[in-house]
């Protein structure tokens, strides 16, 4: 045991309320724990004890405040006075200790540990997503992939970025986090896909106020799964561990994407014109959007466990019900027809997000009686006494993806979606504003 050397410091640094400093030698990392251990093995650590003889400071190592505890608090201490006034020589690199309580990150809230056993369980999976063109491992400072375009005369890349919002709620009270993965690659997606092109890569951010490995691991997994269904690679992410920010169960997430598309087949509506028809592909529910109404009104009357018939399943499940992507079904009408605008139905509703890629002159008529509103927007409606017009600038109501095409294409769409088990609808048409 080497104890501490003390001189009398100023009055002024008195600090009664410390009355025990002393320091210890321990085993360094791989060493055997037995205190008979040779001084070589041992590495040295600096710490205080208060009064109540229960609380260890000044400690940046978890396993050496064990031992402390168990082994020498209470047989191998210097004792001064309460009213002694003293400073510790301090060797070149040893922070004084005992001028302060020192915290650890880890105290603070960030477990680097369990981030490092997160990127451990996740490392496999993910190199499961990549194609030839990635070029490096996770855990790099930057990702790699290579810009291999054969096959587009002039490959014009197109990118975007969204979250799930409030759906996440009703994830963490379900304690179900395998679906909102999924969510995000598929919004991601479609948000390229509208635009024509197809997924290179995609990137995520997973925030939280504390780290729950078991919990991140699952939707990564929903990251893996829905980038393999979208032929998209995985190449890496953020988890960052944010306490005071977040609730403890609290996280939140969002998603890079990077897809490619030859610039003449850019889909952007500029040759939209009048009479031209609106095909709408249905959802398979409120997707990723309209959940802080759907929330308050759902939940200040029903149990999320709560079953309904017309739904077919608990409302928290109806409500996690995944974000589809249309990229299977779109993809390959692509290269058979004109398309000449797509709108992706999110935040906004069906005509607050198809009036983005219409001509300036041009609107939207809408048949809102040409397809079945289905049970869960019924549910909300009557529950909150929702008006109409907020449950179309608020949901997809059924409708999670429009096609607008040229009115002799039209039935020819609507065959070719129905011979892939789709059911789609002719809800509208272009008119003149």
């Amino acid at each position: 045991m080497v104890q501490a050397q003390y001189t009398e410091g100023d009055r002024k640094s008195q600090r009664p309320e410390i009355i025990k400093v002393f320091r210890f030698e321990l085993p360094s990392r791989g060493a055997k724990t037995s205190p008979e251990c040779k001084k070589e093995e041992y590495g040295e650590s600096v710490a205080t004890l208060d009064k109540s003889h229960t609380k260890v400071s000044g400690i940046n190592d978890a396993r050496i405040v064990q031992r402390a505890k168990k082994d020498y608090l209470h047989e191998k201490q210097q004792v001064l006075h309460p009213e002694s006034f003293y400073s510790h020589k301090l060797s070149d690199g040893e922070s004084d200790s005992t001028h302060g309580t020192m915290t650890t990150y880890k105290d603070s809230g960030v477990d680097i540990d369990e981030g490092d056993e997160l990127v451990r369980r996740i490392r496999k999976p993910v190199r499961s997503t990549f194609d030839k063109n990635v070029l490096a491992d996770i855990g790099l400072f930057g990702s790699f992939y290579r810009a291999n375009f054969k096959g587009y005369k002039q490959p014009v890349l197109i990118s975007s970025v969204d979250g799930v919002g409030t759906k996440l709620k009703i994830a963490v009270e379900m304690n179900r986090y395998d679906t909102v993965g999924q969510d995000l690659v598929n919004h991601c997606v479609n948000d390229i896909l509208v635009c024509g092109a197809r997924p290179l890569y995609f990137m995520d951010y997973y925030a939280t106020g504390k780290l729950s490995i078991d919990a991140a691991e699952q939707v990564i997994l929903g990251f893996v799964k829905a980038c393999k269904e979208n032929r998209c690679s995985l190449v890496g992410g953020e988890t960052a561990e944010m306490p005071g920010m977040y609730a403890e169960k609290d996280f939140d997430v969002a998603g890079m994407i990077v897809g490619v598309v030859d610039r003449s087949k850019i889909i952007e509506g500029k040759n939209i014109k009048k009479g031209d028809v609106l095909v709408g592909i249905p959802s398979s529910g409120l997707h990723t959007n309209g959940y802080s109404l759907a929330r308050r009104v759902l939940q200040s009357e029903f149990s999320l466990s709560d079953h309904f018939a017309e739904l077919g399943c608990t409302i928290g499940e109806s409500l996690l019900k995944v974000h589809r992507s249309y990229l299977s079904c779109v993809g390959p009408l692509l290269s058979r027809f004109k398309v000449k605008g797509m709108s992706h139905i999110t935040g906004g509703g069906i005509e607050g997000n198809t009036v983005r890629i219409i001509p300036k002159g041009l609107g939207l008529k809408i048949d809102w009686e040409s397809w079945p509103r289905p049970p869960v927007f019924r549910l909300i409606q009557k529950a909150g006494d929702v008006p109409e017009k907020d449950m179309r600038r608020t949901f997809n109501l059924g409708i999670g993806l429009i096609l607008v095409v040229a009115s002799r294409d039209a039935d020819a769409v609507v065959n070719s979606l129905r011979k892939m088990k789709e059911r789609p609808v002719v809800m509208g048409e272009i008119v003149k504003s």
